[in-house]
């Protein structure tokens, strides 16, 4: 294995638009010890073409094909290729600044970390740019340290493409290829749990672009109502006792989440919404963990439903919807 190799993952699914500007932004890193292994996942359009061509450009670049099976199982492949030390990830529609990977592993190897992790840019259409957060703040976390801050969402985001983790951490983990929305969390969560530790900084590397067609903006279905709540149970029922108040708590928070987004879309998920309200009244134990103005929501919900509708989507098309 090459020593400080970073294997950078990209998946890719009909992103012929994107996918060179993507690659471009990891050829130009400043760190140049790297290989690029870009997995196309089944795409119909003409991405694997493109990623063909920038190839034969530039021998880093490893073009990996498979049918179609979802990131995740991209992901999975990935890996089986990687020859690096260090694993990252990139999404074949966003793209990173130059020198991301050189503070991530001189970060990892001046802390002797196996991830180090930074701060990212959302990027929307209409030129609007939110930071999260870009405080400049450096924070050294253990094991127990990295799964509170990573459960809790304040600071550190729960996604895989602005890390890179030492390969080992990888050994052992099973990944849930049904699970397509908020599988970030969950392999972050394991990749955490087998750290020793973990490095963050908080410099806005990472640059994730908003597509108005990407998965993350797509209609609500099943995946997106379920999911979330089925990460959170996983990771719930395998907490050690140190964060286990933290699990509970972020468990019936995406419980209110959820029950949230179904107000918005409620003409067509009517069952689903009642499903999930009977799951917060059978979880209103972890209430007292949560901040008073998710309690008051928590009791809103249970006691006065048809009122918390109606004020939920007031304040959702007045104040919240348009802001991410």
């Amino acid at each position: 294995m090459n020593n400080n190799l970073i294997s950078v993952i990209v998946p890719v699914y009909n992103l012929e638009n994107y996918i060179e500007r993507c690659l471009k932004s990891i050829q130009n890193q400043t760190y140049s010890n790297i290989e690029i292994i870009v997995v196309d996942d089944g795409s119909i359009d003409n991405s694997w073409n493109v990623i063909n061509r920038i190839a034969k450009e530039d021998n880093r670049i490893i073009p990996v094909h498979k049918e179609n099976g979802g990131v995740s199982s991209a992901r999975i492949l990935g890996l089986s290729h990687a020859n690096g030390e260090w694993i990252g990830f990139v999404d074949g529609d966003d793209e990173i600044e130059e020198d991301m990977y050189e503070v991530l592993i001189n970060n990892a190897l001046e802390y002797n970390a196996f991830i180090s992790h930074c701060g990212y840019k959302m990027i929307f259409n209409d030129g609007r740019i939110t930071s999260f957060y870009d405080t400049k703040i450096r924070k050294v976390q253990d094991n127990t340290t990295g799964i509170v801050d990573l459960l809790e969402g304040d600071l550190i985001e729960p996604g895989l493409c602005n890390k890179i983790f030492k390969k080992s951490l990888f050994e052992d983990v099973k990944l849930d290829t049904n699970i397509k929305i908020n599988e970030d969390l969950l392999l972050n969560y394991y990749l955490f749990k087998n750290s020793r530790s973990s490095i963050f900084e908080d410099l806005t590397k990472y640059h994730y672009i908003i597509r108005d067609n990407s998965a993350s903006r797509s209609k609500l279905n099943a995946y997106k109502i379920y999911d979330p709540i089925r990460v959170k149970e996983i990771i719930l029922n395998n907490a050690k006792d140190e964060y286990k108040s933290t699990a509970q708590k972020v468990f019936l928070r995406t419980l209110i989440y959820v029950y949230n987004s179904l107000i918005i879309n409620e003409g067509d998920f009517v069952n689903d919404k009642k499903n999930i309200r009977k799951m917060i009244f059978s979880n209103k134990c972890y209430c007292s963990l949560l901040n008073s103005k998710l309690r008051i929501m928590t009791y809103m919900i249970m006691l006065i439903p048809n009122i918390y509708n109606i004020v939920y989507r007031i304040y959702y098309f007045n104040i919240l919807k348009g802001k991410y």
